[in-house]
C-alpha cells in the first residue's frame, strides 16, 4: 500500500514530539490494516474519512482518503477537534 501525505499534514507531523509520533504511527498502521475504520463524512467533505484516536491522552483526529483501485492512502490533516473540520474544508 502506498501512503501519501499532504504538505499541511507533513507540517503538523513535524511539530510533534517523539511519543506523539509513535501514537500517530500506530493510528496510521490501524488505518492501513482496515481502511474502513474511520468515519465517512458527507456533504462538503464527501470522500474523506476521519479516524479518532488518543495521542498522549488527548483526542486527535486524522483525516484521510483511500483509493481502493490504486491502493493509495492519502493522509490529509491532523489535529484536535477545535476548528478541524473548518480548516479541512478550506484545504
Amino acid at each position: 500500500m502506498e501512503v501519501l501525505q499532504t504538505s499541511s499534514f507533513r507540517r503538523a507531523v513535524k511539530k510533534l514530539h517523539g511519543n506523539q509520533k509513535s501514537d500517530l504511527d500506530k493510528a496510521v498502521k490501524a488505518i492501513m490494516k482496515l481502511p474502513d475504520v474511520g468515519e465517512d463524512k458527507v456533504g462538503d467533505l464527501a470522500g474523506i474519512s476521519v479516524y479518532k484516536f488518543k495521542m498522549v491522552k488527548q483526542l486527535t483526529l486524522l483525516a484521510y482518503c483511500y483509493e481502493d483501485e490504486k491502493i493509495v492512502l492519502t493522509l490529509l490533516a491532523l489535529g484536535s477537534h477545535e476548528n478541524f473540520y473548518r480548516d479541512l474544508k478550506r484545504s
